[in-house]
């Protein structure tokens, strides 16, 4: 403990880190009464990659452990907050059927909203710091992806929990190798599972409220010697639900591969192709007065004369992801790069207002129901360079991203009672984009276990629209507009001893403004919006034992050209809001009490702001919060956690107040080890989530088109869970 206290007493930062958060807490307390991606990893091929969640061997082997039981926790090597969520939390806490967002939702400042249970339809908002989806990144195996238009993601598209490792929020810009279309709001960053060095099958099974089922297997190669040591991995999960909204049922179907090849001593040659097909029946979310009249659960109509019948409201969608990835030593460099392609073509339909607001009548009939049918298909190309080796007392990094996408949009009136014909356009567009961001970046290595690293990335986006029927205006257009940044970063790490670490960060961000600024009559005279742009500054310290992990940050941004939406009949518009101060507290921490027992708990205060008015961004909780106890020992394992949502307003200026409302699951299971000659496991489990059935709005999912009428989301009542997993 000596060295310890003199380490203290010798560096800078770890006092001011100390002295700012303690500072800031008592602030931020009065203010309340009174109102990874990791940088530098490169994989097992590079001998000094260290894990994503900073765990030292010894304790990522025990089991009963604070850093293994941890739903989510800080990370000893990280330069701003990060939150690691384990392989382990996904199969034991979470549904067969959960989504990358429905995972997240564990971590700090973190807000998903799933109005139809676990991943039975697109989550309608995920949040991270009030910053939008669209705001932050979300990436795959380092990755980065999301829509043509507005950078936004589907929640249940491309990927199912069965082939993930875990998840790591970001919530900051990172470093300069942290890119994406928006790195200023933080980052969701998926991993892949490995195909296991030994052969392997796995068959999972569930069913639960709703008339929910899932079924998948999955199959390990092992090592194969014949092939060179190649080792691959086989999946396959199919899942139908009913869904907790009525008429809002799912169907979807997803199939993955990965396969690992050694070339040489130096080289690793990575594979990976997943495919899914999804159809899902889509609500809009509903009027105060129809959550009255029908309950919390109402979505769509039975009623086939109705806008709001189920047979008229659905969505087809395809997608496919796929990277061949290289990590290799080549002299005194390590380098990894992945070329990657990824697809999502949606056929949806929809009731003209499935509210009732608007009256049935079409050109074929005065009691015809009318209804829109739109496209959505695009494909992206892209590639992710990274390279770095040692240089003099530290490590440069340098890299690259370039990624071009194609996308082709329509939309349509239809006559639904006539299955879909066809009636008057409404557009029909074809799009594109180019993105380059190189980056390079120095981590020089200083006594008593400083790290600093400036950093810049010059991110550069250009857009290309070109359509005979422009969306909004309904006029030709063929515009192209590139916007470009030099985005400058500084990172200071201390490693104050083993167990112990702090940081502090300064960044700018950067977004290119969404299709929707060239929906005019002609974007050339109009003038082109500004991006928006940010000033991120961070800082923090986490602590890690096998008894205790606790982190703490303080984070300010000082955002320009903030972009808020708002949904009208399905439809998302963005408004430029002006400038906005996101500050606030973020905690996170568990505890192994014993006997298989943890403790977790995480707190954030969170506030965003206008500047001009003061007023609350849209979608902005004002704390999040998340408790629970963890068991773990033996055979049984176990899980009681609440999330809690503080309040918030669906709208720019204070209107559509949504209170805060806690979210308690239960989730238990049990393994038994060889049961017999054919099993090598079979682990049973049980969940129930929403165990107190509290069902409070807790999202405005849009307005009607006829009279602006306020739709709204609610959380999703209590449902169980059974599960069954037979490995091989």
């Amino acid at each position: 403990m000596q060295r310890v206290r003199s380490t203290l007493c010798k560096t800078p930062l770890t006092q001011f880190v100390i002295a700012t958060l303690c500072a800031a807490g008592t602030q931020v307390s009065y203010a309340q009464a009174a109102g990874a991606q990791t940088s530098g990893d490169l994989g097992s091929v590079q001998s000094t990659a260290v894990s994503s969640s900073g765990n030292s061997a010894a304790a990522s082997r025990k089991v009963e452990s604070a850093p293994a039981q941890a739903p989510s926790q800080g990370s000893l090597t990280a330069t701003e907050p990060q939150s690691t969520i384990s392989r382990r939390y996904i199969e034991n806490s979470t549904a067969p059927t959960a989504t990358y967002s429905d995972i997240a939702n564990i971590a700090p400042s973190v807000q998903s909203v799933n109005p139809n249970g676990p991943g039975l339809m697109e989550s309608a908002g995920v949040t991270i710091r009030g910053f939008q989806d669209g705001q932050y990144n979300v990436t795959f195996d380092g990755i980065p992806f999301g829509d043509t238009n507005d950078f936004t993601h589907h929640s249940t598209s491309f990927f199912t929990s069965q082939f993930l490792n875990g998840i790591t929020v970001d919530r900051g810009p990172g470093d300069a190798s942290q890119i994406g279309f928006a790195t200023f709001g933080g980052l969701l960053g998926m991993q892949s599972k490995d195909p296991t060095m030994t052969p392997s099958a796995s068959l999972i099974g569930s069913y639960g409220s709703y008339n929910t089922w899932l079924a998948g297997a999955e199959f390990n190669t092992g090592d194969v010697q014949q092939l060179g040591d190649a080792r691959a991995m086989f999946g396959y999960t199919q899942s139908s639900s009913d869904g907790y909204l009525t008429g809002a049922a799912q169907r979807r179907q997803n199939v993955y591969f990965k396969l690992e090849k050694p070339l040489g001593d130096d080289t690793l040659l990575t594979l990976f192709a997943t495919y899914s097909k999804i159809h899902q029946d889509v609500s809009y979310g509903t009027t105060a007065a129809q959550i009255a009249q029908f309950g919390p659960n109402y979505g769509l109509s039975s009623d086939p004369t109705s806008q709001a019948f189920s047979g008229y409201n659905f969505d087809l969608i395809n997608t496919d992801f796929e990277y061949i990835g290289i990590q290799s030593k080549v002299a005194q460099w390590a380098i990894d790069n992945k070329l990657y392609t990824y697809g999502y073509y949606h056929n949806g339909f929809n009731g003209m207002d499935p509210n009732g607001e608007t009256p049935n009548g079409t050109i074929y009939g005065a009691n015809n129901v009318p209804g829109q049918e739109m496209n959505n298909n695009y494909r992206a190309w892209g590639d992710v360079l990274r390279a770095q080796r040692d240089l003099g007392p530290g490590t440069l990094e340098l890299g690259t991203w370039l990624a071009y996408q194609t996308n082709f949009r329509n939309n349509f009136n239809v006559d639904d009672s006539l299955n879909f014909a066809f009636t008057s356009p409404n557009f029909a567009m074809n799009d594109n984009f180019l993105t380059w961001q190189p980056y390079i970046q120095y981590a020089l290595k200083l006594p008593y276990g400083l790290t600093i690293t400036p950093g810049v990335k010059y991110a550069s986006f250009t857009r290309h629209l070109y359509s005979d029927m422009n969306q909004g205006s309904g006029t030709p257009v063929d515009f192209s507009h590139t916007w470009t940044k030099v985005l400058p970063s500084l990172q200071i790490h201390e490693q104050i001893n083993p167990v112990w670490s702090a940081y502090a960060q300064y960044a700018q961000g950067f977004l290119a403004p969404n299709l929707n600024a060239l929906y005019v009559n002609n974007p050339a005279i109009s003038g082109q919006p500004s991006p928006e742009q940010t000033d991120n500054y961070q800082i923090g310290t986490t602590y890690k034992t096998d008894r205790v992990t606790a982190s703490v940050d303080l984070y300010y941004v000082n955002f320009k050209n903030a972009v808020t939406n708002q949904t009208i009949g399905g439809v998302t518009f963005f408004q430029n809001a002006g400038g906005a101060i996101y500050k606030g507290v973020e905690t996170e921490g568990t505890y192994y009490a014993g006997l298989g027992f943890s403790l977790y708990g995480n707190f954030t205060v969170n506030s965003a702001k206008q500047k001009g008015t003061n007023d609350w961004m849209p979608n902005s909780p004002r704390e999040t919060a998340a408790f629970g106890v963890i068991y773990e020992h033996g055979p049984l394992t176990g899980s009681l956690i609440t999330k809690f949502i503080g309040r918030q307003y669906g709208l720019t200026g204070n209107q559509i107040p949504i209170g805060g409302y806690a979210v308690t699951n239960l989730a238990t299971g049990y393994t038994f080890k060889s049961p017999s000659p054919w099993f090598r496991d079979v682990r049973l489990g049980f969940q129930i989530d929403n165990l107190f059935n509290r069902t409070s709005i807790d999202w405005l999912a849009g307005q009607t088109v006829a009279d602006g009428t306020p739709l709204y989301y609610t959380v999703p009542g209590r449902a169980f869970i059974g599960t069954m997993q037979m490995d091989f």
